[in-house]
C-alpha cells in the first residue's frame, strides 16, 4: 500500500570542530523541496526555530529528553547526514487518494542519540530518536516552543484533563493565554493555530506510538510567548469506574464500568524500548489557514504499513443515540424492532452501516445482550440488506481483553467497533489504543475511537481506524449549555481536523435560529441552518461519517437526505477555499468519480463567499447547489435547491450564508 520513499540526493559528514558546539554558532537546518520552510537546530544547548520564507515563526526554544539519570540536551556533534526524499504513498482511506513524501531531512548525530528534522512544502517536524538497546524509562520530555510575537493572534482549544475527548476552542492574543487559573482551562490542547505576520502555524504532532500525547500549557519564560509541554505520566493506580466524571467520589469497581481513571501516577512518562523513534513535533505552515485542510504532513510522517487493507469499508452510518431511537426514547425505542427499522431505512438510502450505540447490553456488559434487543437477528437482517453493525462499547468493557472481544463479536457478524470514555492521554492508554486497533485489523473490523483525542496518523498504520472524536461535536446539542456553536465549528475545520479525521456527527433535520435552541435530550435539533449540516458531511473528513438523526425525520426530508446519502466519505483531492478561524470555512474536495464537492459555513454572521471554481481545471460543469434561503435567519430549515445550471470552469460563483448558515455544491463535468 504504502510505497518506500526514494533517495534523491544523500549526504553524510562527520563534525570535529567548534561548528556546532557554541551556543551562537550556525545551525543544523532541514529545508523544504520548495525551499519556502526551514527548521533549524542549535547543538549545545540543544534547541531548534522554524522560519517560513526567511521570517521566525517558532523562535528559538531548548528542547530535551530525560532519562532519568541522563538528559538528552545537547553535546559533541558525532555527524550530521542529510537526505532529500521524493515519492509518492496510496492513501485510501484518506482525504486524497496519494500524498507526497517530498521532504528535506538532517538528522543530528550525538553517538547512541540524535534529532532528525524533516521540512515538507507544507510544514516542517523534528524529532528524537534514541539507540540505547534495552528498556528506558522516559522521565520528561522538553518540547515547548515560543511565538515571536506576544500579540499573535491564536485560537486554541482548552479543556480539563490531559487527553480530554471533547474541547471547547477560542480564539485570543498569545499574551492572553493563561491556563492553570481553572479547572476548565489547565491545558491548551492540540492542534493549536497561530499567525504572525501573514504567516500561519498549526501546531500538532504525529507518530504517538509508545508514548503520552503532546499538550501544552503557558510557560513565562524569556521573550514572546512560550508554550510548554504538559505530558501525562505513566499510571501507577487505576480504578474501573461508572462515575468518573466526579473525581472526588469515584466508586471502584472490580473490572468494566464506563471509565478508566487514573488515581496516581510515576514519576517517569513511560518505560519503553531503549532502540525506537520518538513522535514527531509538527509545525504545519501556511500562507492562509485554509490551507491546513490539505496538509498531508501529520499522516505522511506516521509509520506505514505493508499489510492488505482493501477490505476495509467506509462509510455513513444511521445513529440511533442522538435521536433517541427515532425520538422514541431508550424504553420503547432500544428494541429489535426498531434496530430492523433503523437497518431497513439505511438499505433503501444506500447507508452503509448501523450503529447499535449504548443500550444494546445489560448496563455495561458487552457479554450479555439486553433482554429487547437480539443482536444475532439484527446482524442476520443486516447482512441480508447489505447493511453492517457496528458496536458501541466503554474501553473500560475491553482493555486487557482486546483479543477476545475483537474475535467473539467478529464471529458474531458485527463489522466493526465505536469504543467511548478513554479520556485519558498517557502511554498506557496509547498501548490500548494501538493493542485494539491491530486486534480488529486481524479480524477484519472497523474501529472508531470516539472517546479519544486528536488523531496522531495511526490511521496510515491501520487504516481500519475510520475515526477519532477530540471534538466538541453535535452530540452536545442533547445537553446544549449556550456554548457558541457557530464559533466552534469553524474553529474545528482550522484546528481539529488539522490533526486528522473527526467524529462531529452531522446531519439534523431541525434547525433553530441563533440564539434560540434550549437543548433537548430526546428530540434534539442543531443551531444554524439546514444547509449548515449538509456541509459538515463534506466539509468535515469523516471515513465513517455518522447521519445523526431519525429515520423518520429524514425521510420527511428524502431531497436532503439523497444528497447527504450521496456524499462520499473518502476523496481523491482536498483543496482549501477560504475562510479564517473566527469566520468562515470552505473547502473542495475530489471524488473518486471526478466529481467535485463544495461546502462552507459560516459563524454567527451573514458573510457573501465568492467561489472561485478554477480548481475545476478546464470544461464546463453541471452543478448542483443547496444554499441558504432568503429567510433562512429566521426559518433555518428553508433551503434553495437549484439543479440543472452549468458553469465554466474558473466562473466566479456568489453563495450568501445567513447567520449560522452554509452551502453545498456538487460539479459534474
Amino acid at each position: 500500500m504504502n510505497k518506500t520513499p526514494i533517495l534523491a540526493t544523500f549526504a553524510a559528514s562527520l563534525i570535529c570542530g567548534c561548528s556546532l558546539l557554541c551556543r551562537d554558532c550556525p545551525t543544523v537546518t532541514a529545508t523544504s523541496p520548495d525551499g519556502r520552510n526551514e527548521i533549524r537546530l542549535w547543538a549545545n544547548p540543544l534547541a531548534y526555530e522554524v522560519l517560513r520564507d526567511g521570517q521566525v515563526v517558532v523562535a528559538r526554544t531548548e528542547i530535551a529528553l530525560s532519562l532519568g539519570d541522563r538528559s538528552l540536551s545537547g553535546g559533541e556533534v558525532r555527524g550530521v547526514s542529510e537526505q532529500r526524499l521524493a515519492g509518492t504513498a496510496e492513501t485510501p482511506v484518506y482525504k486524497k487518494s496519494r500524498i507526497s513524501l517530498a521532504a528535506g531531512e538532517t538528522l543530528v548525530d550525538f553517538g547512541d542519540w540524535g534529532v532528525r528534522l524533516t521540512a515538507r512544502d507544507d510544514g516542517v517536524a523534528y524529532r528524537f530518536e534514541t539507540r540505547l538497546g534495552g528498556r528506558v524509562k522516559v522521565f520528561g520530555e522538553r518540547a515547548a516552543f515560543t511565538i515571536p510575537d506576544a500579540s499573535a493572534r491564536c485560537a486554541l482549544n482548552y479543556g480539563g484533563r490531559i487527553g480530554c475527548e471533547e474541547t471547547v476552542p477560542l480564539s485570543c492574543a498569545a499574551n492572553e493565554i493563561v491556563t492553570g487559573a481553572d479547572s476548565k482551562r489547565s491545558h491548551v490542547y492540540l492542534p493549536f493555530v497561530y499567525s504572525i505576520a501573514g504567516k500561519h502555524v498549526a501546531v500538532t504532532e504525529s507518530d504517538v506510538f509508545d508514548y503520552p500525547i503532546w499538550n501544552l500549557r503557558r510557560a513565562d519564560v524569556g521573550e514572546g510567548v512560550t508554550l510548554a509541554e504538559a505530558f501525562a505520566h505513566w499510571p501507577r493506580r487505576t480504578v474501573h469506574t461508572t462515575n468518573g466524571e466526579n473525581w472526588s467520589t469515584v466508586v471502584e469497581l472490580p473490572s468494566g464500568g464506563r471509565w478508566i481513571r487514573v488515581l496516581e501516577t510515576e514519576p517517569y512518562l513511560v518505560e519503553t524500548e531503549g532502540t525506537r523513534t520518538f513522535p514527531w513535533r509538527v509545525f504545519v505552515l501556511a500562507d492562509a489557514p485554509s490551507a491546513f485542510c490539505a496538509a498531508d504532513i501529520v499522516h505522511a510522517l506516521a509509520r506505514g504499513t505493508s499489510a492488505d487493507f482493501s477490505w476495509v469499508k467506509p462509510g455513513k452510518v444511521a445513529w440511533d443515540w442522538w435521536n433517541a431511537w427515532d425520538n422514541k426514547g431508550e424504553k420503547d425505542g432500544c428494541n429489535t424492532a426498531m434496530y430492523k427499522r433503523f437497518i431497513d431505512f439505511a438499505a433503501k438510502a444506500g447507508i452503509e452501516y448501523v450503529i447499535l450505540d449504548e443500550g444494546w447490553s445489560e448496563k455495561l456488559n458487552i457479554w450479555k445482550f439486553h433482554p429487547n434487543v437480539d443482536v444475532p437477528a439484527i446482524i442476520r437482517h443486516g447482512r441480508e440488506k447489505g447493511v453492517g453493525i457496528i458496536l458501541w462499547m466503554a474501553w473500560a468493557q475491553v482493555a486487557g481483553d482486546e483479543e477476545r472481544v475483537a474475535s467473539h463479536f467478529a464471529r458474531l457478524g458485527a463489522k466493526g467497533f465505536k469504543v467511548d470514555f478513554m479520556d485519558r492521554g498517557d502511554a498506557d492508554c496509547e498501548r490500548f489504543l494501538w493493542k485494539f486497533a491491530a486486534a480488529c485489523a486481524k479480524n477484519r473490523m472497523v474501529v472508531d475511537y470516539h472517546g479519544a483525542h486528536h488523531p496522531t496518523g495511526m490511521s496510515r498504520a491501520y487504516p481500519n481506524v475510520l475515526n477519532y472524536e477530540g471534538v466538541h461535536g453535535l452530540e452536545c446539542m442533547k445537553f446544549y449549555r449556550q456554548e457558541d456553536f457557530m464559533d466552534n465549528d469553524v474553529k474545528a475545520f482550522f484546528l481539529r481536523m488539522t490533526a486528522g479525521p473527526l467524529d462531529y456527527t452531522p446531519g439534523a433535520m431541525d434547525n433553530y435560529p441563533v440564539g434560540q435552541y434550549r437543548g433537548n435530550n430526546k428530540n434534539p435539533g442543531s443551531i444554524g441552518t439546514r444547509c449548515r449540516q449538509m456541509a459538515m458531511l463534506t466539509l468535515y473528513e469523516a471515513p465513517l461519517q455518522m447521519l445523526c438523526d431519525a429515520p423518520t425525520k429524514y425521510e420527511r426530508n428524502a431531497e436532503c437526505l439523497a444528497f447527504m446519502a450521496a456524499t462520499p466519505v473518502v476523496w481523491d483531492d482536498t483543496i482549501g477555499l477560504g475562510g479564517m478561524p473566527d469566520s468562515f470555512a470552505a473547502v473542495a474536495r475530489r471524488a473518486k468519480d471526478g466529481s467535485w464537492f463544495v461546502a462552507g459555513i459560516s459563524d454567527a454572521q451573514r458573510r457573501d463567499f465568492v467561489l472561485d471554481t478554477s480548481f475545476l481545471g478546464d470544461g464546463s460543469w453541471k452543478v448542483e447547489v443547496f444554499r441558504d434561503a432568503a429567510d433562512a435567519d429566521i426559518n433555518p430549515m428553508h433551503y434553495v435547491h437549484e439543479t440543472g445550471n452549468t458553469v465554466r470552469a474558473g466562473a466566479k460563483l456568489i453563495l450568501r450564508m445567513a447567520p449560522g448558515g452554509g452551502f453545498v455544491a456538487r460539479f459534474r463535468k
